[in-house]
């Protein structure tokens, strides 16, 4: 097979020192087993290839080459207004999607440049009984697509209850392989402003809905302290997540189709121009509202520079990786560590994980081949109190039987299910509400797989929301194939 090449228009179109494009309605929900972002919803049109000339070619106060790439285009926001050359002021309503409370306006009150930065700014607004809030977002769909390359982009969010700062990407045109999640979508960034010391990346597609997540926790600081650079680098068969130069996600296995048929042709839906995008909203599934903590006088996103490289080509021939999956033990158990014979660590999201989330508070170990899990506030989810273990083969048509001894230290409910986390957080194996007794018993739950062969099945015992906090014993878990 001949390798194919990608030329970007770095290399084929300089027009007067000028570098051109190379570039020829989301509404996702929080799941209700761990957290899951999605940034907001965009409508695409077609339109010109070409980037605005006083900003698309470097100068001398422009940023220098990134190795082994050439600057695509950048914005510093040295001047006094934002460059509509460049970027568009999105309108939108509240509850547009996300169940977000934020109306976006073009307003210079939610979108300026100060001091060299630009600002994206929320604001609450008093109506008689009513409160209402404002905010920014902008955009340069049809004004500087691209496919392929690296953006970078340095920045600093705001904190406070129900804030929700993002940097993603959206593909020019959505109907080329469906409205959203089809079409796919890149989140560069994505803050809590509740949570500032955690950052996310996320990639979405396909049908149903397929993500892939990472994220950074600093172990001090938060970042909302200072500015910090997010990149991506996007490739025809890899996309990889930075922070400061720092890798910490990479994907290469996703795909598009609408349910019940066919995928489109790998790397789709990441083979075609997208846009830069940045927000600040407020509200929505994920955040949760704001709160009489939140304050509105600094809710202000900044961004000191954007810069997109590319590379002057790129190797389309790529091939969609082969999934890896799990081979059971000896005794056919797909579960690591189900006898909890080794008293791993419960944090280092390896094997086994302890998660907190959502008021949920406790601690977790292993102890005399025994899960122990204590509670002292249960949260207001079922995940807020959550033990789980990733990477279970679930392959369609087969059954599985989840089995586990179980006790706690007074009678109570917890939540058992095999969900979903890179295939839209569905279920396998639907929420099951199990009562647990003082006296060990065994319990045992047999499903059949009807979806789409996934490498990453997750079994979950929830422990969150009832306001129950008695300590949890678990021992003997099994995930096995059954005829």
């Amino acid at each position: 097979m001949n390798t194919k090449k990608l030329l970007s228009a770095v290399t084929a179109l300089a027009i007067a020192g000028s570098l051109l494009s190379a570039c020829g309605n989301n509404d996702s929900s929080a799941p209700s087993s761990a957290p899951q972002s999605s940034a907001a919803d965009s409508t695409a049109d077609s339109s010109s290839d070409s980037l605005p000339e006083e900003s698309s070619a470097p100068d001398s106060s422009e940023p220098d080459t990134e190795e082994g790439y050439q600057l695509l285009w950048s914005d510093e926001f040295d001047g006094d207004s934002l460059n509509e050359d460049i970027w568009t002021r999105e309108i939108r309503d509240p509850g547009w999607t996300n169940n977000e409370l934020q109306a976006y306006t073009d307003s210079d009150d939610n979108i300026f440049i100060r001091d060299g930065k630009l600002v994206l700014k929320a604001i609450k607004v008093e109506s008689g009984n009513a409160t209402g809030y404002t905010s920014g977002k902008v955009n340069s769909q049809n004004k500087a697509d691209f496919t392929y390359g690296k953006v970078v982009v340095s920045a600093k969010v705001p904190e406070g209850q129900g804030l929700w700062p993002a940097i993603w990407m959206m593909p020019q045109d959505e109907g080329k392989y469906g409205q959203w999640p089809k079409c796919g979508e890149i989140d560069i960034m994505e803050v809590l402003g509740s949570a500032t010391n955690i950052a996310y990346g996320t990639l979405h597609y396909g049908e149903p809905h397929g993500e892939q997540q990472g994220k950074v926790v600093l172990e001090s600081g938060t970042f909302a302290d200072d500015f910090h650079e997010y990149s991506v680098e996007w490739e025809p068969g890899e996309i990889r997540w930075y922070i400061d130069g720092e890798l910490y996600h990479s994907a290469n296995d996703w795909f598009s189709a609408v349910e019940g048929e066919q995928d489109k042709p790998y790397p789709a839906p990441f083979d075609q121009p997208f846009f830069v995008q940045m927000n600040l909203a407020v509200g929505g599934n994920w955040p949760g509202d704001p709160d009489e903590t939140t304050d509105f006088d600094k809710a202000e996103f900044e961004i000191d520079y954007v810069r997109v490289y590319q590379k002057s080509e790129y190797d389309t021939d790529v091939k969609k990786p082969e999934k890896l999956y799990r081979d059971p033990d000896e005794t056919g158990n797909y579960i690591i560590n189900g006898d909890f014979s080794q008293a791993e660590d419960l944090s280092d999201d390896k094997q086994w994980t302890f998660y907190l989330a959502e008021g949920g508070a406790g601690a977790a170990e292993i102890k005399d081949n025994t899960l122990i899990v204590s509670s002292t506030d249960a949260g207001s989810q079922e995940y807020s109190v959550q033990m789980f273990q990733p990477g279970l083969p679930m392959i369609k048509g087969k059954k599985y039987r989840v089995s586990f001894d179980a006790k706690a230290d007074e009678a109570r409910n917890i939540v058992v299910c095999v969900s979903a986390p890179t295939a839209g957080w569905g279920r396998y194996l639907p929420d099951t509400t199990q009562a647990i007794t003082t006296e060990m018993k065994t319990y045992t739950f047999e499903f059949e797989m009807t979806e789409k062969d996934d490498n990453n099945g997750r079994l979950e015992f929830n422990l969150g929301k009832y306001g129950e906090t008695a300590t949890v014993y678990i021992q003997n878990v099994r995930v096995e194939e059954i005829s």
